[in-house]
């Protein structure tokens, strides 16, 4: 029974390389899931495109981390343009904000005059980042809010980027698929690094961007 799985339950899974989904949000069970390529992208050296790599440096949105978790899960389940229903149930929501207030899982938020316009949230577990879901209210949030997570995910010393799945949206930032062995040797190899979501903490979002552009520039 799904109404018996606990926040450590769920870390556990993540490091054995299984991730929750349930089949709608109203659905009262999840499933774990463990596909046989799994999606990644680069965190020393993520594709950034050509057009939000000119627009990034203008900062748009206020870069915010970890102030509306709960806000930004939310808005992942919300319907929006191509998607009418979700995999976010009661279930997952419930365990992810106790994990978030553990210190497992985080986000970052893109605001504008007071508003979230955008966010994407994931799992930290060591030196693995598990990403969750993204959203945009405004355009190019959700972009914007992954290249700055990317950023922090480099400052604080993380070696893989999981997002479970390939889509459309994350081929723009050079997605890719390895086997499920290869993806458990790297993330035993990840879960044995020490890194700090909160490296980057009391850093100016601009000043982490910047640092991290000029790297990618050059990486």
């Amino acid at each position: 029974m799904t109404d018996a799985i606990t926040a450590d339950d769920l870390l556990n899974a993540y490091a054995h390389g299984y991730f929750p989904m349930a089949d709608s949000a109203t659905a009262s069970d999840i499933y774990w899931y463990d596909p046989p390529l799994r999606g990644q992208l680069s965190i020393d050296a993520l594709h950034i495109p050509r057009r939000l790599r000119r627009d990034l440096p203008k900062h748009p949105y206020e870069i915010r981390t970890n102030t509306a978790f709960a806000a930004v899960i939310d808005g992942c389940a919300a319907p929006g343009p191509g998607r009418t229903g979700t995999w976010i149930n009661r279930t997952i929501r419930d365990l992810f904000i106790a994990l978030h207030e553990q210190g497992f899982a985080h986000c970052v938020e893109c605001w504008r005059d007071g508003v979230l316009c955008g966010g994407i949230y994931g799992l930290a577990l060591n030196g693995a980042f598990c990403g969750e879901s993204m959203f945009s209210r405004k355009p190019g949030a959700s972009k914007i809010a992954l290249v700055h997570l990317t950023a922090r995910l480099w400052r604080g010393g993380f070696t893989l980027f999981d997002t479970q799945y390939v889509n459309p949206h994350l081929v723009q930032f050079g997605v890719y698929e390895i086997p499920a062995d290869e993806y458990r040797a790297r993330l035993a190899a990840a879960l044995a690094i020490p890194a700090r979501f909160n490296a980057a903490d009391g850093e100016n979002p601009s000043a982490l961007l910047a640092d991290y552009l000029n790297h990618n520039k050059t990486a």
